[in-house]
């Protein structure tokens, strides 16, 4: 192997040390999680929306939008349950541009994964301190996991990790939501095998131990269209996808089964501004089949406080613009929030 060691990384244990989950902290996750765990196995009738940035890429626009968000929670918390989507880790199809907070901390500097990890943490704990929200973020790499595993509530499964066996196995040992999202391909056969195998126990081998899990019962998918041969998108958020899926469910004898509708990414050919009709339409679609309403537990949805996206280092950098997927703005997404809480 040919590479060049820039520095030793301390523990997790010491990462989590110097930026401490703390008491009240943990109290309020362990509230969170708790209700979102009701939703997935059907004891709550809350709607989840797992929204924020496609990339959280600096710290005082991501938590001045949360902060934001949590104004507008207060006049749909009783309807909506909102995760904010907090992504640090950024998969690239090529392996070229921005891979997230957690490898530069700076978009504009050179990589620092170490002060990524202390930047992260300290982004996580701002979020749930400043609005008492849970926290989504992508499991890209399943060896990080244990530097954030204490404060995150919900994780997702990329569509080109999915087929991967390590996060499957991982998988089956986290305590809180994982979201398995249908790979690029679009074969949702791919997706229950490995909301299958997340849902059962495992021994394995994982950071220098041999483990055992005992199974994670509140994985579940998430649709997010997918890609043909030709490079074209092709939705699954439509009422036959929706249908499929259940029957797929009920064949497959799954715990607690559970559809996430991710409305961006390949579902709205990546047009942000096609979330909130996609989000529309699943809502009647829950409204016109009780199997749907069942299952379709909550959507996600890419925002930001100002819509669209733009290039790292461009001369008239916006606040609050994503730099990787476009998103949607503030105001039309405080305007889908309060559609939603009136129209479930």
């Amino acid at each position: 192997m040919s590479f060049v060691n820039v520095r030793a990384i301390p523990s997790p244990e010491e990462i989590r040390e110097n930026t401490p989950c703390t008491p009240d902290i943990a109290e309020i996750k362990k509230k969170n999680d708790k209700e979102l765990a009701d939703i997935f196995t059907g004891k709550s009738d809350k709607f989840i929306v797992i929204v924020g940035p496609c990339s959280a890429d600096d710290e005082e626009a991501v938590c001045d939008y949360m902060n934001r968000l949590a104004e507008v929670n207060k006049q749909v918390k009783d309807k909506l349950f909102i995760v904010t989507r907090v992504y640090t880790n950024k998969p690239r199809t090529t392996g070229d541009g921005y891979k997230g907070m957690l490898h530069q901390p700076d978009p504009e500097s050179e990589p620092n994964m170490l002060e990524g990890l202390y930047s992260i943490r300290h982004m996580y704990l701002r979020v749930i301190r400043e609005t008492g929200f849970p926290l989504a973020d992508e499991m890209l790499y399943p060896s990080n996991l244990p530097f954030v595993t204490d404060l995150l509530s919900y994780i997702a499964i990329g569509a080109r990790s999915v087929e991967n066996q390590q996060h499957r196995l991982i998988s089956s040992a986290i305590d809180v939501p994982v979201g398995m999202k249908n790979p690029t391909s679009g074969d949702l056969s791919v997706m229950f095998n490995s909301i299958h195998a997340a849902q059962c126990p495992h021994d394995f081998l994982y950071n220098g131990y041999e483990i055992r899990t005992s199974g994670n019962p509140l994985a579940h998918a998430i649709m997010r269209g997918s890609v043909n041969k030709h490079g074209n998108s092709i939705p699954n958020y439509h009422y036959e996808d929706l249908t499929r899926a259940y029957s797929m469910y009920m064949d497959g004898g799954y715990a607690n089964p559970a559809i996430i509708v991710d409305a961006n990414h390949a579902n709205s050919q990546k047009k942000f501004y096609e979330q909130p009709r996609i989000v529309k339409e699943i809502l009647n679609s829950r409204s016109c089949n009780a199997h749907i309403k069942q299952i379709v537990k909550g959507v996600m949805i890419e925002s930001y406080i100002e819509e669209g996206n733009q290039k790292i280092g461009c001369a008239n950098h916006v606040y609050g613009k994503s730099i990787t997927d476009a998103c949607l703005g503030f105001e039309d997404t405080r305007e889908l929030l309060l559609y939603m809480a009136d129209n479930l």
